[in-house]
């Protein structure tokens, strides 16, 4: 058996676990074919939750943070999922209004040759990254009543170090 062969064989909710392992976050294995975990952000803990589907070959992510912005934010708050969605190029945010919850959702598509430890691990450190950016943006349109335009700036600007 080749190498690349023993490799298609790992299972990538196992892949995900030895991460989860390794970087020390909490996790819980949900079942066979999929995995909950909490990973450690500048603004907050995000839960994030992978999970493999046999029938399309997809390794299916989901970050979430609990948010509830007061109902009159809510037209905002969508113009600003929909403009942030415009600058995504992996991924997309939504509104689970009835778990109150903001969501990134990213599937990634393995087909043939599976999927590797490295697209794993990209697949979660953008999605954090993503989360992280524009965080203080959703914040700014649902508690600091910022148009999503202004609070969008936020997220452009980049800030390198730690205040």
């Amino acid at each position: 058996m080749s190498l690349s062969e023993q490799i298609d064989e790992i299972h990538p909710i196992d892949i995900v676990e030895t991460l989860a392992e390794h970087h020390e976050w909490d996790f819980d294995r949900v079942g066979e074919d999929q995995i909950a975990m909490a990973v450690e952000g500048q603004w907050r803990t995000y839960s994030i939750t992978l999970a493999w589907s046999y029938n399309d070959d997809m390794l299916r992510l989901i970050v979430s943070f609990e948010m509830e912005p007061p109902e009159d934010r809510l037209p905002e708050l969508y113009e600003m999922i929909n403009q942030t969605n415009d600058m995504c190029w992996t991924g997309a945010f939504t509104y689970w209004a009835a778990q109150k919850l903001m969501v990134y959702r990213y599937g990634l598509l393995a087909g043939e040759q599976g999927v590797s430890e490295d697209q794993i691990t990209r697949l979660i450190e953008t999605a954090v990254a993503s989360a992280e950016r524009f965080y203080p943006a959703f914040q700014l349109v649902s508690w600091g009543n910022s148009t999503p335009e202004a609070a969008l700036q936020t997220a452009i600007a980049e800030a390198y170090g730690r205040a």
